[in-house]
């Protein structure tokens, strides 16, 4: 059936525009979104607070004992939210009612991006355009009456908005404006939808357009958000070239141009169809070689009379290996149609409410990078090239965060972005996000991991690399009585000692991040004195403790007690995403953070939290518990008809957290890479027995095809690089690493025995 929520809309995107496909015959709705558009709220203006000149000040009390002092290091402004990210409007298309719609169908094509709904004999297919930008949305049925009109009243929509709209008539059909200007802001944005009918004639019908007797009708639709006004007539030009085909149309003069064109109204739908295929054809030729780069097999379809079962029907079987691997599908689907400009929101690129979840922000302290996960592994360097774009972009405001919080050099990523802005504004006592100090090393990682993937080093990392490493050094300049360097002041997102408040000294991830960001920065700048240096810097910070439960403390500095129900796993940032702590290398710190992993608890079911544990303890090598954490996401109504995903259990608050991360996790069950270390099987839970995942990348530079059953494993391995790699795969008999011998052009076959 038509989705009757916007939450169980169908989606496609092209990293830029994003729509939202309802699929109803009658009153079909396509909610159209845009990373950009944010509404102002005041916090377009918020900088940092300007806290340098107290810094040591704090540092002394804190070092002292005093654990309140962080709560009076502010500048007294209370919370300010990131501007939030809203829909635009949507394009309406209503029949006649009382049309049948037997025989009604919508689906999603992956491989594609098109939206497909479809009764008797009307249909509609939206897709949005990676090669054009644009949103394509073909409507075809004989004797089609539709009015069309762009509608801006969706929830949530400020009473103070002004809107105006607009219909003209066109030589190709009709050209459909919305522009809507922000309460007490200079800033607006503007829709435009170019309505283009064939075997009918469109009439205006105020706020749109009606068309009569049409055998089809294609609509191209982009909104910009913008200051002063947008040139309407330039935007209408650019879509109505779009009408073009490859290939001239007979009725066309020779030169293609549409000068002397016949009118669209009187051309055969064929034209139309033509033209949709065209532009179909160009955004697949980017989309789709993307999305098939890795693929995920569970079982086999003879095996599993699920796999041939509708999304909305198989999220209430929880234990199908149909549903994961449905849902792996999904989360790169959505992943990919969510990043491009920038990566993916809370929500990815989708929304149908003004009032969304957290302001639809990208949550850099969590939540983007669980999304972003699986981009080096999943062979989506799309997704990694939106984050670098975000990074790059807001470098010059994390150095203001740097100078203006710490009085350092270098960069300070801020725990909250609305897209537009990277300076530190949203902070409070509670959650005093001004007072971390990972961000940068956090956001930079995935980075680093593509540069790895790929075999090259961008110098724009090495450049933001250094900033990290010199703001460490400005920064690390305070000694415990031990003769350690201390991180002080220091936070833990978003949580606190049990003894303590927030802002204090020494958190796990801070002495992890700062300990990769500097030996990180060093390998990019080889053989100079600015590495000498960071490395030395690096070796001075204190190692991880472990308190009296045998667990990694989150907090290093002793007498802070640990807080043990909390979502965020933010002190096992050592295991996941970095390298630090691990089975092979580290085996009594990877025990310690085995028991910090046990003794974790979920607190308010955050899809989220549950996605992270497990990827914590899928790099663990504990299968067990990996399937656990990921069966409460599988099990607890996270997921939406269209396998968007929620928050919280029963589809509360829609987020893309779960969706989004879910394929990385599935990659870290199954293929874990390093630069010198290639792990198979490491945390296969025993309920996907058998299967196939195709394509995935590692860090030292090679495809990897995994296929396993009852009776054993093989794994096909294509070096694109000569390296020497350890093995370390789940046989029982192994005491050891075995040495692969990779060269560059060459096929590696293993066969694992059966466990």
């Amino acid at each position: 059936m038509p989705a009757d929520r916007w939450e169980d809309a169908f989606l496609s995107g092209n990293g830029r525009h994003g729509a939202m496909v309802f699929g109803d015959p009658d009153d079909d709705r396509v909610i159209v979104n845009h990373h950009t558009l944010v509404r102002p709220n005041g916090s377009e203006h918020g900088r940092p607070p300007q806290l340098a000149a107290e810094l040591a000040a704090l540092q002394d009390r804190l070092l002292a004992g005093d654990t309140t002092a962080a709560e009076r290091f502010t500048d007294g402004r209370g919370l300010m939210w990131v501007q939030p990210f809203h829909p635009a409007f949507q394009v309406r298309l209503r029949r006649a009612a009382g049309e049948p719609q037997h025989g009604y169908r919508r689906s999603v094509d992956f491989t594609t991006g098109v939206a497909d709904a479809a009764c008797a004999d009307w249909r509609s297919r939206v897709f949005v355009s990676r090669a054009d930008d644009v949103i394509v949305q073909y409507v075809t049925g004989p004797g089609t009456t539709l009015d069309i009109s762009l509608d801006h009243r969706l929830p949530g929509a400020p009473a103070g908005l002004s809107v105006g709209h607009g219909a003209a008539l066109t030589r190709e059909g009709a050209l459909l404006t919305l522009r809507a200007r922000y309460p007490d802001s200079d800033r607006a944005y503007t829709g435009v939808t170019l309505v283009v009918p064939a075997g009918g004639r469109p009439t205006v019908e105020p706020p749109g357009v009606r068309v009569e007797d049409a055998e089809a009708v294609l609509l191209l639709t982009r909104v910009h958000r913008h200051t002063g006004e947008l040139d309407v007539l330039a935007e209408a030009e650019s879509l109505r070239a779009l009408l073009l085909a490859p290939d001239p149309d007979p009725g066309l003069p020779p030169d293609g141009s549409l000068a002397d064109a016949p009118d669209a109204a009187d051309a055969h739908p064929l034209g139309l169809d033509s033209t949709y295929t065209h532009l179909l054809a160009r955004h697949t030729a980017l989309h789709r070689p993307a999305y098939e780069r890795v693929s995920l097999r569970l079982g086999t379809p003879e095996d599993d009379p699920d796999h041939g079962i509708a999304g909305s029907e198989l999220i209430r079987r929880p234990k199908s290996p149909a549903l994961l691997e449905r849902l792996f599908a999904a989360g790169r689907y959505h992943l990919l149609s969510a990043s491009g400009m920038l990566p993916p929101r809370l929500t990815g690129l989708w929304t149908g409410d003004w009032n969304t979840g957290w302001s639809g922000a990208f949550t850099n302290d969590a939540n983007l990078n669980l999304q972003t996960a699986s981009a080096a592994a999943g062979a989506l360097p799309e997704v990694t090239e939106a984050q670098a774009a975000l990074v790059y972009a807001q470098l010059p405001d994390w150095r203001d965060n740097a100078r203006a919080i710490f009085g350092a050099r270098g960069v300070v990523a801020p725990a909250h972005t609305d897209g537009e802005s990277g300076h530190t504004y949203h902070f409070s006592r509670e959650y005093p996000l001004h007072l971390w100090t990972a961000g940068a090393d956090w956001l930079l990682k995935p980075l680093v991991d593509h540069d790895e993937t790929r075999g090259e080093q961008d110098p724009r990392l090495a450049a933001a690399l250094a900033e990290v490493a010199y703001f460490y050094e400005d920064f690390l300049t305070r000694t415990g009585p031990d003769g350690h360097l201390v991180v002080v002041p220091s936070y833990s997102p978003e949580n606190r000692p049990a003894n303590a408040s927030w802002g204090t000294l020494n958190a796990a991830m801070d002495l992890s991040a700062a300990r990769h960001a500097l030996h990180t920065a060093a390998a990019y700048h080889p053989g100079t004195p600015d590495a000498e240096r960071w490395r030395a810097l690096a070796d001075r910070l204190p190692p991880h403790r472990v308190n009296g439960d045998g667990a990694i403390a989150e907090w290093a500095w002793p007498g802070l007690d640990d807080s043990y129900d909390h979502r965020h796993l933010s002190h096992l940032y050592g295991v996941w995403p970095l390298d630090e702590i691990n089975p092979y290398d580290t085996p009594d710190l990877a025990a310690a953070a085995h028991r910090a992993l046990e003794l974790r608890g979920a607190e308010n079911d955050s899809a989220h939290g549950h996605l992270h544990h497990a990827l914590i303890a899928a790099r663990l090598r504990d299968g067990e518990r990996a399937e656990a954490a990921l069966g409460q996401v599988l099990a607890g109504d996270f997921f939406h008809a269209s396998l968007m995903s929620a928050h919280y259990p029963a589809r509360d608050v829609y987020n893309a957290d779960a969706a989004h991360t879910l394929p990385a996790l599935v990659i870290e069950m199954l293929v874990q890479s390093t630069p010198d270390r290639l792990v198979l099987l490491p945390a296969l839970p025993d309920a996907y027995e058998s299967g196939r995942l195709l394509g995935v990348r590692t860090r030292f530079g090679a495809e990897v095809d995994l296929t396993w059953g009852p009776d054993g494993a093989t794994a096909v391995i294509r070096p694109t690089r000569s390296v020497r790699v350890d093995l370390r795969t789940p046989s029982r008999t192994s005491t050891g690493p075995r040495q692969l011998s990779l060269r560059a052009g060459e096929d590696c076959v293993l066969t694992l025995e059966a466990q």
